[in-house]
């Protein structure tokens, strides 16, 4: 350690409108002590996910995040001093470091990980990212070989690695994604069948021209306007895993919602469920076996956006609300 300054990032007020960096400010604070049960970490990499921002609207699946504190994020860091069992110096963990340079943490809040290189991959496919398109597609969307499968946010961290598993369960994919740089990298290096591109605005007619037998499974990571273009060309007993609602997050969302809810559901008999990643975590080891096999044979490809620097992860998160990464972001502390 150098001296005993912890850099962090605060959240200094809650946005209402677009996420902007004038809502963040870099702090300087003592380097924490651990407490019995915690351990003292430095954080290595901080993940950036869409989340970031849902939780400054309030409470979801974790508490909300406050103006005028650390800003939460989960991270890959190592373990610097350990007052709790089964942790020791030099451990790789993830947790909820927030995003800062060190954290003391409750050891029952960490997971210890595996030292694999590079690793980055634990924040990427062998982390959040991966098991969340592992368990979403496979446990919610149950996609047989020979169907269609459609997933929005494509070009993101889980949805890239979502169709690329949909393939090898021999699938046909259709990905969404925004610009035609991205549309042509799902189908030029990941191997999808077809992308739309949601920004020439013509999603529903582009999605029936790039899935004219309609949609079996639907992945989706936005909500709003294309799960409605979605629903309604989704086949009989057709399936939703409801990951996220990116469109929703960050300023103004869709004044309409999906339209055909329930109509559609009824009519199709369609099944709509929403999922946390947490849930699936006793089968963590099966997957996280699955995923490395398919990574090692070339099947899967991993993708990284790595930032590098503390002072850089507000503008990083706000350019991935603004859709400029492929693959996972992550910020190099």
């Amino acid at each position: 350690m150098s001296g005993n300054v912890n850099r962090q990032i605060l959240l200094v007020e809650k946005p209402t409108g677009k996420l902007g960096p004038e809502h963040f400010k870099l702090a300087e604070a003592a380097i924490p002590e651990p407490k019995d049960g915690e351990a003292l970490l430095r954080v290595r990499y901080i993940s950036l996910d869409a989340a970031n921002r849902a939780w400054m609207h309030g409470a979801t699946y974790r508490a909300a995040v406050e103006a005028n504190t650390v800003m939460a994020g989960g991270g890959i860091a190592e373990v610097v001093s350990s007052k709790a069992p089964g942790l020791a110096a030099g451990d790789l963990v993830f947790g909820d470091t927030g995003w800062q340079e060190y954290a003391a943490v409750p050891a029952k809040h960490l997971t210890k990980m595996p030292k694999v290189e590079p690793m980055t991959h634990l924040l990427s496919v062998y982390g959040i990212a991966g098991l969340t398109a592992y368990f979403g597609l496979l446990d919610i969307g149950k996609p047989r070989a020979g169907e269609t499968v459609v997933v929005s946010a494509a070009a993101g961290s889980v949805g890239s690695i979502v169709g690329q598993i949909a393939k090898i369960k021999g699938c046909t994919v259709v990905g969404i994604a925004g610009g035609k740089d991205k549309c042509h990298w799902l189908t030029s290096e990941l191997g999808f069948d077809a992308a739309v591109d949601y920004k020439d605005g013509a999603v529903f007619k582009a999605l029936r021209a790039a899935a004219p037998k309609g949609i079996d499974v639907y992945f989706d990571n936005v909500g709003g306007d294309i799960l409605e273009a979605c629903l309604a060309q989704m086949n009989n007993r057709g399936r939703i895993a409801c990951c996220g609602a990116i469109s929703q997050y960050d300023g103004v969302p869709s004044a309409h919602g999906p339209r055909g809810v329930p109509g559609l559901i009824v009519v199709k008999r369609l099944i709509m469920q929403g999922f946390i990643v947490m849930d699936f975590m006793d089968q963590r080891d099966e997957a996280l076996s699955d995923l490395q096999s398919w990574v090692a044979s070339g099947k899967l490809k991993v993708q990284e956006d790595v930032i590098k620097g503390l002072e850089n992860t507000p503008k990083a998160l706000i350019g991935l609300l603004a859709g400029e990464n492929r693959g996972k972001r992550m910020v190099r502390v």
